[in-house]
């Protein structure tokens, strides 16, 4: 695919000056000579012009075109991030050359191995057209590898000018020369992010090279297998900081879609740990592995590709017949697991200090809720951190009788429904773990009520999942003797409800979320002292 016409062009012209830029920046560092700096700097401007012109181009190819081909128009963005960059390697050539003017001995430099960087940016560069005209994988990873080569020649280069700095080897010089090695280190950056944009051209999808390699890897394809384009679709809207995404085609011996998930290497051990536990509980109920690998502080999974949809769609889209199938399924589900699970030992509380935790991000993103103390008529409101402090104490006094095996992240979008196999599937199982099975209750209404749809009849399907969950935790509650799971469920929805705000940019809805809370908070701290068994939670709270 050729970009089209107007971009193609001027973006061979701009990396080949770009080129003769870090070529003649090369030139002065062994040789300086003023009129060479001064053709330096002004060809900068040519590129500062070219550069607007590609831009331009690109915008306009974007936005004021009938052709809205995912494909072109991925290459098209890709040009304009490959632009940037280049502009980005020009400027870092003109600040070497100001640097060079620094140097009280030119031949000072020369101790260091200063050509081997520069070797490396040329090459790099000179893979740039090709990669991008097509689409070339491979040789976006040539591009992207520079990075890590000029990464090692400035770690080398300031390993020696810090010992010269140490033995009071002319400072000015040596300063210069670590600022000229850093500035070629920046070249590796922008080569970085120019071989990222080829691979975003050729797959249509944003990965950073760690995690196209990780795929690559957990694929099993080898190095000189290339993804093809179209094979690897992002999973947005996801908060667990990992990479999702779906591979759709086959690959060697596999036939069907796999997930993938690529992130910190602690937190995806910590969720296969579990996976593994919640299959030996219950085979199925989360997706097998199917291949698992570390790699310094990464690690990627490949896991089985569910079939149906997450239950959030389902409570938003379906018929009411639909929706209470699921809402059967789900407590089905959990009601078995919890009783299968369940070892009679006392859980202490930790809602206070959930919230405690996340208040910073509610409060960074809505300030004016860190209210203080006033008077309101005749009732005193304690200041938000007093009333924190006086539930933290209420809380110790109060601890569930027997712990269960926690989803952890109880939310809709975590559990699939599977209509045609009718059964439920457990996903993003990295916070799993043993506790009061009143948090993942309080997780789960929580995720109901906090989605920002005001229609009523779709408030009326969110209030009807919450209330069959509600009627079901009740009654496992009752089965079991637990006594205090109303007073602990409003210290749970309390933090839920509260600390959900963060997640809302809109402030009237997330008013509405963090006061819920907090008047849960209110009435757990006017109780303490009393029996927890005689704290009601407040079913109002859930109705919008």
């Amino acid at each position: 695919m050729r970009i089209l016409e107007g971009i193609e062009e001027n973006f061979r012209f701009m990396v080949l000056e770009v080129s003769k830029q870090v070529g003649s920046a090369l030139t002065v560092v062994e040789s300086p000579d003023p009129e060479q700096i001064k053709r330096i700097e002004s060809r900068d401007d040519y590129i500062d012009n070219l550069k607007s012109v590609i831009e331009n181009a690109c915008w306009g190819r974007i936005h004021g075109s009938t052709d809205r081909n995912k494909r072109t128009l991925d290459l098209v963005r890709a040009a304009n991030i490959i632009n940037i960059n280049l502009e980005r390697i020009a400027d870092y050539a003109v600040n070497v050359v100001n640097q060079v003017q620094y140097l009280t001995d030119p031949k000072f430099i020369r101790r260091y191995n200063y050509r081997a960087p520069f070797v490396d940016v040329d090459k790099a560069l000179g893979l740039v057209f090709s990669a991008l005209t097509r689409q070339d994988v491979k040789l976006a990873l040539r591009i992207c590898r520079a990075e890590f080569s000029l990464d090692d020649h400035f770690k080398t280069a300031f390993d020696a000018i810090l010992a010269d700095l140490r033995r009071g080897e002319s400072p000015e010089n040596a300063i210069s020369s670590f600022n000229i090695f850093r500035y070629l280190e920046r070249m590796g950056d922008a080569l970085l992010n120019i071989g990222e944009a080829v691979i975003f051209a050729a797959l249509g999808e944003k990965l950073k090279i760690h995690q196209y390699q990780a795929l690559q890897d957990t694929l099993e394809l080898g190095e000189e297998t290339p993804i093809p384009a179209g094979d690897f679709h992002s999973i947005w809207g996801t908060r667990s900081g990992c990479r999702i995404g779906r591979v759709q085609e086959e690959h060697g011996a596999r036939s069907k879609g796999v997930l993938f998930k690529e992130g910190n290497a602690a937190k995806l051990a910590k969720e296969k740990e579990n996976i593994e536990r919640w299959e030996r509980l219950s085979p199925g109920l989360a997706p097998s592995i199917q291949a698992f690998q570390t790699e310094g502080d990464s690690a990627s999974m490949l896991l089985e590709y569910l079939g149906g949809c997450n239950v959030q769609q389902i409570v938003l889209t379906s018929d009411r017949d639909i929706i209470e199938n699921a809402c059967f399924l789900i407590t089905q589900t959990v009601g078995g697991l919890w009783e299968q699970t369940l070892v009679r030992r006392p859980v202490a509380g930790e809602a206070v200090a959930q919230l405690r935790a996340r208040l910073d991000d509610v409060l960074r993103l809505h300030p004016a809720f860190a209210d203080e103390a006033k008077t309101i008529g005749n009732q005193s409101v304690p200041a938000l951190t007093d009333l924190l402090t006086a539930a933290e104490a209420a809380e110790k006094t109060l601890a569930a009788p027997f712990a269960v095996f926690l989803h952890g992240d109880f939310n809709l979008n975590n559990l699939v429904y599977d209509h045609t196999a009718q059964r439920i599937h457990y996903i993003d199982l990295n916070r799993s773990r043993d506790g009061d099975y009143a948090h993942d209750t309080a997780v789960f209404l929580a995720s109901n009520f906090r989605l920002p749809f005001f229609d009523q009849a779709v408030r009326s399907q969110l209030e009807l999942v919450m209330h069959r969950f509600l009627e079901f935790a009740r009654g496992f509650a009752a089965e079991q003797g637990d006594t205090t799971f109303e007073a602990r469920l409003t210290f749970a929805l309390a933090r839920a409800l509260a600390t959900s705000a963060r997640f809302e940019v809109k402030r009237p809805f997330a008013q509405e979320l963090f006061h819920r809370g907090v008047y849960l908070l209110t009435r757990v701290v006017d109780h303490a002292g009393r029996p927890w068994e005689e704290l009601a939670f407040p079913d109002p709270v859930l109705i919008f």
